[in-house]
């Protein structure tokens, strides 16, 4: 799957455009608003944004959308 998708998570629509394994640019409002990075199956690290190294802490946002992700990928 490399086509970019949309996402609703409540009343948010997220573009999701895949970059390589397991990483995905996230938009919100037509802008980059995160990237994420796959770490288990539960968990999602969203991705510093200079340096692109993932950001071991429990964003809640970044594991919303991940789960989202595999929902649809499925």
């Amino acid at each position: 799957m490399t086509e970019p998708f949309d996402i609703e998570i409540g009343e948010i629509t997220y573009s999701v455009f895949p970059e390589g394994e397991d990483i995905y640019a996230i938009f919100k409002d037509g802008v980059e608003h995160i990237k994420i990075q796959k770490d288990t199956e539960q968990h999602w690290l969203k991705l510093d944004p200079a340096t692109e190294m993932p950001l071991f802490d429990n964003d809640v946002e970044a594991n919303l959308i991940g789960r989202e992700i595999d929902a649809y990928k499925e």
